[in-house]
């Protein structure tokens, strides 16, 4: 493509443009100057041709990923109505910004390397996290305070994903550091949130109310919701990896999964879990749990029957994740080795699975007066023999 080609860019018209080979830039028809520029990494970011100190200075305004053609446009008249002083420090032709910085070397250096259910993660949060507060900064102007600010703000309503997001800026900035880009990891020093314990996981008594609750959803819409919550109960798995499960995973005794958080691994089916699986309706989707609007997709992770049945069963303070979890503890209470419940749950270390294993007080209660009765008759049997003696 001509370096200078000019056309009328849209949002539709910049998600068409494919990479090359080599790095390419269209330009704006409507105002000049401004482009959209595509790597062979497939990163695309929006450029500006400045006049600085008499000079053509090509400047990057972020990637195509933060803002719309429209916002583009707006800021390009707002730069030229306040001219860049001649010999600012740190220019964009020497500092990138964050967002060309993460579009480029360090996307190709680290983002490939993820396996595609990370690569997905890490995107959502780049999209709706990182790129929309520092996409447009150059690196060196990013400072402390403000990761701070931005990391304390998420912390408020996700500390769990607000974690996630500081370790993704920091691992950033880390390369940013090793590239020469900047002295100091603005995001270094900055305590995570702490997590919470994993202690909830639910009685018999619980488990059979929620069986209930299940058993009582009448509405269509809501019987394959219920049979995903039996399935996470029944199986251990994670809420994402039934959620996203293809019919290809599933075999008559075990779901092969091509790429849970651990890497690819095998689910031992009981009896129970294959029968809710052979009761799925199979049309054309490849998911088990197909998106009701678009079949090509899987369910959303979020269960909208979940957050009211926890409420009818009186386990309002129950994740979805501890279903996980109660799996897990009644493996353990019924005599399950620890090492087999880590190998169910495809934990990478049975010090993972060690969170899991822990025990409600009626079960402690009843095994203290088991092993209270073994020791009084143990005491008993030699009380005897001493007599006798």
């Amino acid at each position: 493509m001509r370096a200078r080609e000019r056309r009328k860019l849209t949002d539709a018209a910049i998600a068409r443009l494919r990479p090359r080979d080599r790095e390419y830039t269209v330009w704006d028809s409507r105002v000049p100057g401004l482009g959209v520029r595509v790597r062979p990494t497939g990163g695309k970011s929006f450029v500006l041709l400045r006049e600085v100190g008499g000079r053509s200075k090509r400047v990057a305004l972020g990637p195509v990923s933060t803002r719309s053609i429209e916002e583009a446009r707006r800021e390009c008249h707002e730069r030229r109505a306040s001219p860049e002083p001649e010999g600012a420090p740190h220019s964009p032709g020497t500092v990138p910004l964050l967002g060309d910085f993460v579009e480029g070397e360090w996307k190709a250096a680290h983002f490939a390397r993820y396996k595609p259910s990370t690569r997905k993660g890490v995107g959502a949060l780049l999209e709706t996290r990182i790129l929309p507060a520092f996409g447009s900064r150059p690196l060196d102007r990013i400072a402390p305070a403000r990761v701070r600010r931005w990391f304390d703000e998420y912390s408020r309503t996700a500390p769990g994903r607000a974690n996630k997001a500081l370790e993704l800026l920091r691992q950033i900035m880390s390369f940013a550091v090793a590239r020469g880009c900047i002295e100091k990891n603005p995001a270094r020093g900055i305590r995570t949130n702490r997590r919470p314990k994993l202690t909830r996981f639910l009685s018999r008594e619980e488990i059979a109310r929620l069986h209930r609750v299940l058993d009582g959803q009448t509405h269509p819409g809501n019987w394959r919701q219920a049979d995903i919550v039996r399935l996470l109960l029944l199986t251990g798995c994670r809420c994402g990896e039934i959620v996203g499960l293809r019919w290809s995973e599933v075999q008559p005794d075990a779901l092969v999964l091509a790429d849970s958080k651990t890497g690819p691994r095998r689910v031992p089916l009981n009896s129970q879990a294959r029968r809710i699986l052979d009761r799925q309706p199979r049309g054309d989707s490849a998911f088990v749990f197909p998106s009701p609007l678009d079949p090509s997709r899987p369910r959303g992770g979020e269960l909208s029957l979940w957050r009211r049945i926890r409420k009818e069963a009186g386990i309002e303070d129950v994740r979805l994740h501890d279903l996980r979890h109660t799996h897990a503890s009644h493996a353990v209470m019924n005599g399950v080795p620890v090492p087999v419940v880590s190998r169910l749950l495809g934990h990478s270390n049975v010090r993972m699975t060690l969170r899991y294993a822990h025990l409600g007080d009626r079960d402690i209660e009843a095994e203290a007066e088991r092993i209270g009765t073994v020791i009084a008759k143990i005491m008993g049997l030699q009380a005897a023999r001493s007599r006798k003696g």
